[in-house]
């Protein structure tokens, strides 16, 4: 079920959307190795390339937890408020 959710998101158009400094985005794989989950909340703090951006993950506190470089198809941009049609 899982694994049906995240293909569907990827191929969504809110996934497809271009990424902008300061994002919120989701992680849509896990990291034990940074120990951040599937869904884990960050920011877009840098832009690295065309489909590479530097995300940063903080704890309730706002003190950073890990700060990793991550591909466009890892991340979903959060949404706020509807778009206009």
């Amino acid at each position: 079920m899982l694994n049906l959710l995240l293909f569907q998101l990827k191929n969504s158009r809110i996934m497809n959307q271009g990424i902008r400094l300061f994002d919120t985005v989701a992680l849509l794989k896990a990291m034990p190795g940074k120990n951040l989950r599937i869904g884990q909340v960050g920011a877009v703090v840098e832009i690295l390339g065309d489909d590479n951006f530097e995300i940063e993950f903080t704890d309730k506190q706002g003190r950073t937890i890990a700060l990793v470089p991550l591909k466009r198809t890892d991340l979903l941009v959060l949404q706020y408020e509807m778009e206009a049609k």
